[in-house]
């Protein structure tokens, strides 16, 4: 094993300088599994002043003795390391910060701080440091807290979640007497930052197996306290056409996703497409339902990733998602039209994510083919009709247009005139030229206003009930409404 030459030079320099230094933590876990290192860490017993004094294109702008070097290197993992002078620290009032932060001298001391045996191992090229048993817990495949549990999880909260979050990661099982703290201490996590939950939370959905994670999280009953919606499906049956509970049917929808490699606003709308299902069943055994399920799925999800505090703009692409998952489409019944407005409906950049969403439903039910000939089929009218207008942008003409030609102002009434005409070239697109929109701009111009309006907002609610339209066979045929 060779550490990369800028961490050797690094190393190199402390040492002549009169000091000790050590690459540490995560870096040197993911050394010894042979995984590529995010980052890499280094510790020694210089203090901050004397390390800046090492390494001039250095900066320091923080309380716990971290100096940031620049190593003007290629490589962005390697650009910037960050050198800590050995530390202890005490008390946790918050669970989350230490109260007091103060440096040793002592390699072992700094080590104890730190949150599980195989983050605790300190190398320098030529020997590992490990008081804790890191190498063999690696070599065993546990998860394991340096020393006792209970202050480990008291010290910062948010390793309850880390320690499953790198078993799931790792292919690691949780040591014991580490599972059973976890478990009593799981409370604590309300303590922790929405953003901080959120951080480790995505970390586990983008895992390979974040199933694994997700059932992991409810076993230690920190789930609970992350998204307890889901687990409102644990134990409650569908239909004749479904095999699986509501909560063992969004895991699998979830597993199919990270399985193939989904982005993580698509892992999360295979996760909660069905969050709804429990509030919305009624009836049991073969024949319940669950009316209006998506579009109540659609406000609890807003609400989840509100809560998780997730960026505006990524909930409305899950929530988008979420809602209209459950679109019908058979090869006889479907018509280019309604696939039209179906795009037009959703968005064209989110035709894709939706399918993939739609897909990992089918293989959440157990369904033999993820894609069946009726998808493929669909996505081959999806390329064909993308060429055809399905937004204002897609005509053949614009508002500067319409202006010079019709002698107007900019107004409403512009827009009122383009999503009139765009209703039509929805359903006859071999309309879409510049002089036959001319010419029909030309005769709705004669409207009044308010006429315009009116005929705009009935293009608008036309379709959006075509888009219903699509749901309502499918929704017949799986007892949903």
């Amino acid at each position: 094993m060779t550490l990369p030459k800028e961490v050797k030079e690094i190393i190199a320099a402390l040492n002549k300088a009169g000091f000790e230094a050590y690459a540490v933590g995560g870096c040197v876990r993911d050394f010894i599994l042979n995984r590529e290192p995010y980052d890499w860490d280094i510790t020694t017993n210089a203090k901050p002043e004397q390390i800046q004094k090492v390494f001039l294109s250095s900066v320091y702008e923080n309380q716990f003795g971290t100096v940031g070097v620049n190593t003007h290197s290629k490589d962005e993992k390697l650009k910037i390391i960050e050198i800590t002078t050995y530390r202890v620290e005490e008390k946790y009032t918050d669970k989350r910060h230490p109260d007091v932060v103060k440096f040793t001298k002592k390699l072992e001391d700094d080590l104890s701080r730190r949150d599980f045996t195989i983050n605790a191992i300190a190398y320098d090229g030529k020997k590992f440091v490990d008081p804790y048993g890191g190498e063999k817990d690696i070599k065993n495949k546990i998860v394991r807290t340096v020393g006792n549990p209970d202050e480990r999880f008291n010290e910062d909260a948010l390793r309850l979640m880390r320690a499953v979050r790198f078993a799931i990661q790792l292919g690691f099982i949780i040591d014991p007497d580490t599972a059973k703290a976890i478990k009593s201490n799981c409370g604590d996590l309300v303590a922790i930052s929405k953003e901080r939950v959120r951080d480790e939370l995505v970390k586990v959905i983008m895992a390979k197996n974040a199933k694994s994670g997700v059932e992991m999280l409810y076993k230690f009953g920190l789930l609970k306290h992350i998204m307890p919606e889901i687990e409102e499906g644990i134990g409650v049956g569908q239909n004749k056409h479904h095999i699986y509970t509501v909560w063992e049917h969004n895991l699998l929808a979830l597993d199919w996703a990270a399985g193939h490699d989904y982005k993580l606003e698509n892992r999360l709308a295979s996760l909660l497409h069905d969050v709804a299902k429990p509030r919305t069943k009624q009836g049991d055994g073969l024949n319940s339902t669950f009316y209006n399920h998506e579009v109540v799925g659609a406000k609890m999800t807003v609400k989840i990733l509100e809560r998780l505090k997730f960026p505006k703009k990524f909930i409305e692409k899950v929530v988008l998602l979420v809602r209209y998952h459950l679109f019908y489409y058979n090869v006889e019944e479907v018509t280019e039209n309604s696939v039209r407005r179906l795009v037009r409906n959703v968005g064209p950049e989110n035709i894709d994510d939706l399918l993939e969403v739609r897909i990992a439903d089918r293989k959440g039910s157990g369904v033999p083919k993820a894609e069946p000939y009726k998808l493929r089929h669909l996505r081959a009218i999806i390329d064909k009709v993308s060429r055809d207008p399905i937004s204002v942008k897609m005509l053949k003409i614009n508002g500067g247009v319409l202006m010079k030609e019709l002698n107007i102002d900019p107004g409403p009434k512009i827009g009122y005139l383009l999503n009139v005409l765009l209703d039509e070239m929805i359903d006859e697109p071999k309309n879409n030229t510049k002089e036959y929109l001319i010419e029909k701009a030309k005769k709705l111009n004669k409207e009044p206003l308010a006429k315009l309006e009116k005929m705009y907002k009935i293009a608008q609610a036309k379709t959006r009930e075509a888009a219903e339209e699509e749901f309502k066979n499918i929704k017949k045929k799986y007892y949903v409404k």
